[in-house]
């Protein structure tokens, strides 16, 4: 515990055929010494070639941290294997995934650091939510609150339509979801990042924001009705913003989190700018949950060629963002 905060993080499994085994036993080879220390929800098997230590609870986790990968066992159904998924695991991916929200929420552990799922094979198991964030929000108590962001050091992004197709994401589009995203966002900033006074950049849908409804309509009708109720809630908003130009170095010295309108109108800039340091945060939950920017790779899975990098960031960033949160 540091100033009453738990400081053991929980990590869920993932997929157990792609490669959130090998990030975690890579993560813990990196961060033994120094942490954020956590502990994995998942079956022990799963991780040859690093120290395993079957554990309880995060309290044995945390003595245990440094000499060995502290493990809270999860059953498999089957064996599994590097790359070949099997829906018949599916209930113990998910089950880890409540698991450790379970633990967040009885202030147990700090946060929440999820390893990728495969949404296909989740929902050929029955799974009836579109990803990870949806399914957090349930668990939490708070369907519809939820809020996407990426993060990395020099942007943040937040789409306002996530998991959706392009089609369907235009035809959902509105003002209050403009807003309800712009809110949740600004208080997550000064809550989990400590930034007093946040500043949005709301993007533009069309080209050139629309260029005065030359190239669209939907900014004067949907964002621009948004950015001003935002401004009635004292937030200081800027846009719309030209999408094709406002993730460049000088742009985003202007503010602190970039609204976006759809999923990859958000996601492709920051992968592009920093792939290997992104984290996939989740807004509007009473826990702290991160995730590294990533699927689950099967096509790499045990060839012992994935990055743990996004996972380290995520892991330190849950640490930072539990510290904030505490300190708010």
């Amino acid at each position: 515990m540091e100033g009453g905060v738990p400081q053991v993080l929980a990590m869920t499994m993932g997929d157990p055929a792609g490669i959130g085994p090998e990030l975690t036993a890579a993560a813990w080879q990196a961060l033994r010494a120094g942490g954020p220390a956590f502990m994995v929800l998942g079956d022990p098997a799963l991780y040859p070639g690093v120290p395993v230590r079957v554990v309880t609870d995060a309290a044995q986790a945390a003595v245990v941290f440094a000499e060995a990968l502290p493990v809270l066992p999860v059953g498999l159904a089957c064996a599994t294997r590097p790359g070949a998924p099997d829906v018949a695991n599916a209930p113990a991916v998910i089950g880890s995934i409540a698991r450790a929200v379970e633990l967040a929420l009885g202030g147990q552990v700090g946060a929440v650091v999820t390893n990728p799922i495969s949404k296909l094979v989740l929902k050929q198991a029955g799974f009836a939510h579109p990803g990870h964030t949806e399914y957090l929000a349930e668990l939490c108590g708070v369907p519809g609150r939820e809020v996407m962001m990426l993060a990395c050091p020099e942007l943040r992004v937040v789409p306002v339509t996530i998991h959706v197709s392009l089609r369907r994401a235009l035809d959902g589009l509105t003002t209050d979801e403009i807003v309800r995203c712009g809110l949740t966002t600004a208080e997550a900033l000064r809550r989990d990042f400590g930034i007093a006074a946040p500043r949005l950049a709301v993007a533009g849908l069309n080209p050139h924001a629309g260029e005065g409804g030359v190239m669209g309509g939907e900014e004067g009708e949907i964002i621009v009705p948004a950015i001003v109720a935002l401004r009635g809630e004292g937030i200081d908003v800027t846009g719309p913003w030209p999408p094709d130009t406002m993730f460049t170095p000088t742009a985003r010295a202007r503010y602190d989190a970039a609204l976006c309108m759809y999923h990859d109108q958000a996601l492709i800039p920051l992968k592009t700018i920093d792939m290997a340091g992104g984290v996939n945060v989740t807004l509007g939950l009473p826990i702290v949950r991160t995730s590294p920017d990533h699927g689950t790779a099967f096509d790499i899975a045990g060839q012992g060629v994935a990055d743990p990098s996004s996972l380290i960031a995520a892991l330190k960033l849950a640490r930072d963002m539990t510290r904030n949160r505490s300190a708010a």
